[in-house]
């Protein structure tokens, strides 16, 4: 069988999908990846896949450049010719199924998360809500990684029941991400926080929660992981994260592919985030015992149950957020320690990439 799985970057794929792509691939199935190249492009190839780039810009909001997209997937998968696509966020959620719908191609979408434009209630938000009723016409089936996003397309009428599906996140590698030696804590305490360096991952909330922090006296360690991403309409500017650094708010770690050595290194993960699908970063953390402090919001409360293996603050609250942090750092070990266990066990029996391989697997089964 010929499977298309098409998102906005390689890199996505390859950190996200890469176990149900080898999964699919084991299988005898032929995987065709679909998104615009980057330096994981290789990766994927070298995996067995066989890929095709395509001109995508994940935040423009083009008419034009969205309906060229449209015509470009179209004569993809019309050469192609997949018997079943795999389509993730937002812009091959909707332009890739009317591509694949005009064709005839039974797709699969997976809504990861909603976006900024949900957040908001303007003439963006409405266009893509439009766009969506008219895109979820014709999958087969659509997985949420909540209940909340689920819920809400149903209820906006965007999506009927029948179709809907939930899956926990893009699950996780528990083998790979495996508790390391007991942490008894950090000499000075260690808050990491990973994310992309966008507004709506609460980032200012955890820069004036620090400001808090030490005004207080609290002599902790403060970390940052991700990428700055200018480009994006709700990135932070290069110039402000530098200002951060200069007034050693924080410790910026810039980006990383061996993100595991820094969760190994942290007392605790802090995502204090507006709305997520279910954070990958979280999942990770919680995989690897790793207590957390996250925003009570569809996604991260998917993974963060309150008191049990970590704190939830209110939505851009930050002086809530500098609390449930304290209330971390004051936990006696053995208590945080068992925090991280909780996560873990938590984690493998909701959230271990097998589910959801075994949920594609069982789908991609039942329309082909």
């Amino acid at each position: 069988m010929r499977i298309a799985v098409v998102l906005n970057t390689s890199w996505n794929i390859y950190n996200f999908r890469k176990g149900l792509i080898n999964s699919l691939i084991d299988k005898g199935n032929q995987v065709i990846t679909i998104a615009p190249k980057d330096q994981f492009t290789y990766k994927l190839m070298d995996m067995g896949c066989r890929h095709i780039p395509v001109k995508m810009d994940s935040r423009g909001a083009s008419p034009l450049k969205d309906f060229l997209l449209i015509l470009e997937l179209y004569w993809i998968y019309k050469k192609v010719r997949p018997d079943v696509i795999l389509h993730y966020t937002i812009k091959p959620n909707i332009y890739g199924t009317i591509a694949a719908s005009l064709l005839g191609i039974p797709v699969i979408n997976n809504v990861c998360g909603l976006g900024t434009m949900f957040l908001k209630d303007n003439l963006v938000s409405r266009i893509a809500i439009m766009l969506y009723k008219i895109a979820f016409r014709f999958p087969k089936k659509i997985f949420f990684q909540n209940e909340d996003d689920k819920n809400l397309f149903i209820k906006r009428k965007i999506v009927t029941e029948q179709v809907c599906d939930l899956l926990p996140g893009s699950g996780i590698n528990i083998d790979d991400f495996s508790p390391g030696k007991l942490n008894i804590k950090n000499q000075r305490f260690t808050f990491l926080l990973i994310s992309r360096l966008i507004y709506d991952k609460g980032i200012l909330e955890y820069i004036d929660a620090i400001e808090s922090l030490k005004k207080e006296g609290v002599d902790a360690h403060f970390q940052l992981l991700g990428p700055i991403d200018e480009k994006h309409k709700r990135g932070i500017p290069s110039s402000v994260i530098q200002e951060w650094i200069e007034k050693n708010q924080i410790e910026y770690l810039g980006t990383t592919e061996d993100v595991k050595s820094y969760i190994e290194k942290a007392d605790c993960i802090v995502l204090p985030s507006y709305r997520e699908g279910t954070p990958k970063t979280l999942l990770e953390a919680a995989s690897m015992a790793k207590p957390i402090v996250a925003t009570d919001v569809p996604g991260c409360n998917n993974v963060v149950k309150n008191g049990k293996n970590g704190y939830l603050c209110k939505l851009k609250d930050a002086e809530d957020l500098a609390l449930k942090m304290k209330m971390m750092l004051l936990l006696e070990t053995e208590s945080r320690l068992e925090m991280g266990k909780y996560s873990r066990r938590y984690v493998t029996q909701k959230f271990a990439e097998n589910i959801v391989i075994d949920k594609y697997l069982s789908t991609i089964k039942s329309i082909n």
